[in-house]
């Protein structure tokens, strides 16, 4: 029988692509039938669909069913071209994570073939990203326990990095519960991950069903952990890597990675290659997405502040390389120092 970490968080059923709902999520399983380029921007843009890869792999899928609405056999006109129209607007559906356009890329360099060819390309990078998260958590989970030998440990985590954020297995958190698995895990801390709370929700429900002992952690309190020695290594996952090993992750990354290294705590990446951007020098360059007010102002419906405020709402911060312990790839382990453009 297969591991809840194993289960595919998405797959094509019949020109339709079939997902959990992050949105209803921990209350509610529910899937998401999405059957048009405009229902996956949609799951995209609302984060019913989430996490770097596997909106990467939502955004290939979404070119076959731009490919077979617009050049399937019988149908006429300039097919090829909405298509590649459909593809940039998927690929500016969210705009800092380098897996989206790479994935929609790819996709699309099938297109001159016919529409089961994006699809067949589509389709074989969700098994790719299982297989490539595989080796990357055997990388990562002995990264750890080289950097904390002596005992069972007490981890970190921020936002999501679980099965829900990929194809399967995940990217920081499969690396926990792969710990958890070999029993070396004591506690997870989990931050909440304001102000959409991914920690709190998603995180905490995939520990729960893989039975790991865990904690949710206001965000602003995970400093105040460290110090009182409640965390042996923080694990975060990527959105986009520069050439230098700078790191765009879900906001809140960048503050962990300060206190991290203030109180000597190793800081580990885990991502796949395909979060890497080698054509950016370093931080500077990334695009961050700016959400909407409302994510911050209102909760659960709500207004939480007066009437007219304005909000800094960034999705991602950019975590520099000298404050990284480490950084995981299915090639395996770089240490910051030996990143270079």
């Amino acid at each position: 029988m297969s591991k809840p970490s194993d289960q595919p968080s998405l797959r094509w059923d019949d020109h339709a692509i079939i997902t959990l709902d992050q949105r209803a999520l921990p209350h509610e399983r529910r899937l998401l039938r999405l059957d048009s380029v405009d229902d996956v921007i949609t799951a995209i843009t609302t984060l019913a669909v989430r996490g770097a890869p596997s909106i990467g792999l939502a955004g290939a899928l979404g070119v076959a069913l731009s490919a077979y609405a617009h050049c399937a056999p019988g149908v006429t006109g300039s097919g090829q071209q909405a298509v590649r129209a459909d593809a940039q607007r998927l690929t500016a559906a969210r705009p800092t994570a380098v897996n989206l356009a790479w994935a929609v890329d790819r996709a699309l360099g099938r297109l001159a073939e016919g529409p089961d060819a994006v699809l067949a390309e589509a389709t074989a990078m969700i098994d790719e990203d299982r297989a490539v998260n595989r080796q990357l958590v055997a990388h990562a989970a002995r990264a750890v326990l080289d950097r904390c030998p002596r005992r069972s440990l007490r981890l970190l985590t921020h936002c999501n990095t679980g099965r829900l954020a990929t194809a399967a297995v995940g990217t920081a958190l499969g690396t926990i519960l792969a710990l958890a698995e070999a029993g070396k895990v004591t506690e997870v801390l989990v931050d909440e991950t304001r102000p959409l709370l991914q920690g709190a929700r998603l995180t905490a429900w995939e520990l729960a069903e893989a039975g790991v002992p865990h904690r949710v952690c206001v965000d602003s309190a995970a400093a105040a952990a460290m110090s009182q020695g409640l965390v042996d290594c923080v694990l975060v996952g990527a959105d986009r890597i520069t050439a230098r090993g700078d790191v765009a992750n879900k906001i809140g990354t960048y503050g962990l990675a300060i206190a991290a290294a203030h109180h000597g705590i190793p800081f580990v990446v885990v991502a796949p290659e395909s979060s890497w951007d080698r054509s950016l020098a370093d931080g500077r360059d990334i695009v961050i997405e700016e959400r909407d007010a409302d994510e911050v102002t209102c909760h659960g419906g709500i207004r939480t502040t007066p009437r007219g405020t304005r909000a800094y709402n960034p999705a991602f911060d950019v975590t520099p390389a000298s404050l990284i312990t480490a950084i995981v790839s299915e090639h395996g382990v770089h240490h910051a120092s030996e990143v270079r453009p």
